[in-house]
């Protein structure tokens, strides 16, 4: 159920959504949804002829989970706005954990928005996305 404009507050943390490891399926499967075939996400001989440990996920791919912060919140249709900075790669195996935060609830043209921070973690300390988001609630 979608948060209330009413009784949402500055700090308040929006629910958490962790993607328990990031599979080669996953990655194919995105590919195929997004169009996206870069040899990079599924080849490993030449991600490893590049100097790469591995493929890597799409950096879209962990927007996409991160998404799922913002409509666990908002509800469907609620985000107006979401930018975001790739910090990492993310690597076959690895968990994300996605999490965000209010930072400010104000009302702008007959709309009732709050404003978020986001992020993405593969592992602790390590944060692959950062960005934020307007909702209206």
């Amino acid at each position: 159920m979608a948060a209330k404009w009413e009784s949402v507050n500055v700090g308040d943390e929006l629910p958490k959504y962790v993607h328990e490891k990031v599979t080669r399926t996953d990655l194919v499967k995105y590919a195929g949804a997004s169009g996206d075939y870069n040899p990079m996400h599924h080849d490993e001989t030449l991600a490893k002829a590049v100097g790469l440990p591995s493929v890597f996920a799409h950096g879209m791919f962990s927007m996409g989970l991160l998404s799922n912060v913002l409509v666990a919140f908002g509800g469907a249709g609620s985000v107006k706005r979401f930018d975001v900075q790739f910090r990492a790669i993310t690597w076959p195996e690895d968990p994300v954990t996605c999490t965000g935060k209010v930072t400010a609830k104000r009302e702008e043209g007959g709309q009732k928005l709050v404003d978020v921070e986001i992020q993405c973690e593969t592992k602790p300390g390590t944060k692959s996305i950062i960005g934020s988001a307007t909702l209206a609630l």
